[in-house]
């Protein structure tokens, strides 16, 4: 039996690979985790999404304050925002959350920290810093980069990616930002809400592709009531810098007879993500790769079966907490021997926009791709009391049911919705029926009896249909309504 200096290795310091260190380490594997940063913790924790919501709370907070006497409150003239302070306070949240992704930390559990660039040498061993180093099991979490679209000029231009946003030393006067994704969006918001003109240019006829038109057209509403200008079906041209360092793209539009040329003092690149698989070699040992990532099975077992892979590397779904949901089935796999499979089927996300966007499941637009026969219901915001009385009355949730009125997906457009789909997230794992969800007494007022009411819908269609009242009414004699106001169909049919 061939031995190795290590139980298991793992590239790369971020949510999957933390989590596996975490898990091999407390259950007495010896375990060595290679970082590449000065610090553990990964995009997420730097340039992700601690930096990006700590931003979009202050950017919050001075929208908040510009339009005060909206509530009531006398009217404040907000100052213009130093960025540098900005800036530092997302150095200070990163920081505080930093303790918990320490070099000691993970030590204390008995996972050894090495900072480098392991490059495999063969199946079982990486050389770092002119050592080799083995171990039985690899997993590889090396995470994702921004992916650089080859724009014209774009390489002879100077341009920002989540790498710099956060760190700027000024607020710009102006913004173009190359994409309409969740990262784009919200920056988009964020800058706007703080003072900067932004400008938003989306190749396609939609922002934010994924969500359902409906959905995604009623945040382009709210950022463009706010002032974000958004050019769609934009073709980028050329991109090139001024003479007085200003960033001007050039983009063509369908119907236009010319190309327009947008300026603004700075450029955010925001077009998707690449895998980091350079610098690895594995191509040397035979790990298979495409353009998306590393290609996996359902056990995350790469073309190797004793290396895994997880996180944005196999580029399935790029968040944080899908990469510590892969971490723990590698964990599994690899270290229990307990087989475990990935399903994303109830994989859920949000977009930190104002108002949120959440999804859990099918939407409209998969269920249609995927041929399926589904009813959508839905209850809005705007009757909600809690909604109400916090002045976030816009926005929906709409639940998708295939055709046995079992539920197939979730999306929440509203107030605090990444925090409101954890309520369908616990019900898809749980598999809790929806008479369960409408028995719920939740406290009032809250966001969360949306939820609630919406389950209680479809539950209503049940128990006050016209058989159950002609049953009522012919065993205990029921007079029937006392007042016939016009009501409307509570949900539409859809194939």
């Amino acid at each position: 039996m061939a031995r190795y200096d290590y139980d298991i290795a793992i590239i790369g310091g971020g949510a999957a690979g933390l989590t596996v260190a975490a898990g091999a380490a407390r259950i007495g594997a010896k375990a060595i985790l290679f970082e590449k940063e000065k610090e553990l913790g990964g995009d997420c924790l730097h340039y992700g999404c601690v930096p990006s919501k700590t931003l979009i709370g202050i950017a919050r907070l001075n929208h908040l304050i510009k339009h005060s006497n909206e509530f009531g409150l006398p009217p404040t003239q907000a100052e213009r925002v130093q960025f540098s302070r900005v800036s530092e306070k997302i150095k200070s949240v990163i920081s505080t959350i930093q303790k918990h992704d320490s070099v000691e930390r993970f030590c204390r559990l008995g996972a050894k920290v090495a900072f480098g660039r392991p490059e495999f040498s063969d199946e079982h061993s990486v050389m770092l810093d002119g050592k080799r180093i083995s171990a039985s099991k690899w997993v590889i979490a090396t995470g994702s980069s921004p992916l650089i679209p080859p724009f014209k000029g774009l390489d002879s231009t100077r341009y920002l990616t989540n790498k710099e946003i956060f760190y700027l030393d000024n607020l710009p006067k102006s913004m173009i930002i190359l994409g309409a994704g969740p990262i784009a969006i919200e920056m988009a918001q964020a800058f706007n809400r703080l003072g900067t003109a932004v400008t938003v240019i989306q190749r396609s006829g939609q922002i934010l592709s994924k969500e359902d038109k409906d959905m995604a057209e009623a945040v382009l509403e709210a950022l463009t009531a706010e002032g974000v200008t958004v050019c769609l079906n934009a073709t980028v041209e050329e991109v090139r810098e001024s003479e007085q360092g200003r960033k001007v793209v050039a983009i063509s539009q369908q119907g236009a007879e010319q190309p327009m040329n947008i300026e603004a003092d700075e450029l955010l690149v925001a077009m998707g993500r690449r895998p980091n698989i350079e610098g690895l070699n594995l191509d040397s040992i035979g790990v298979e790769v495409t353009r998306k990532g590393i290609v996996v099975d359902r056990k995350l077992r790469s073309s190797h079966k004793h290396i895994y892979a997880a996180g944005d590397v196999i580029g399935r779904y790029l968040f944080t907490h899908a990469a510590g949901y892969e971490g723990g089935v590698v964990v599994s796999n690899a270290l229990f021997h307990f087989p475990r499979k990935v399903d994303y089927t109830f994989m859920p996300w949000c977009t930190y926009c104002d108002p949120e966007l959440a999804s859990i499941g099918m939407n409209e637009k998969r269920a249609k791709e995927a041929g399926i026969e589904y009813s959508v219901y839905r209850e809005f915001f705007r009757d909600n009391d809690r909604a109400l009385a916090s002045f976030s009355p816009r926005g929906m949730i709409k639940l998708l049911l295939d055709h046995k009125k079992r539920p197939i997906g979730c999306q929440i457009l509203g107030p605090q919705a990444g925090e409101l789909i954890g309520y369908w997230a616990c019900a898809f794992a749980t598999k809790a029926s929806m008479a369960s969800l409408a028995r719920a007494v939740l406290p009032y007022p809250t966001l969360s009896e949306i939820n609630k009411r919406i389950a209680g819908d479809i539950i209503s269609e049940k128990i006050f249909s016209n058989t159950m009242k002609k049953g009522l009414k012919f065993f205990f004699g029921f007079k029937g309504r006392a007042c016939t106001p016009e009501s409307g169909e509570k949900h539409d049919q859809h194939m």
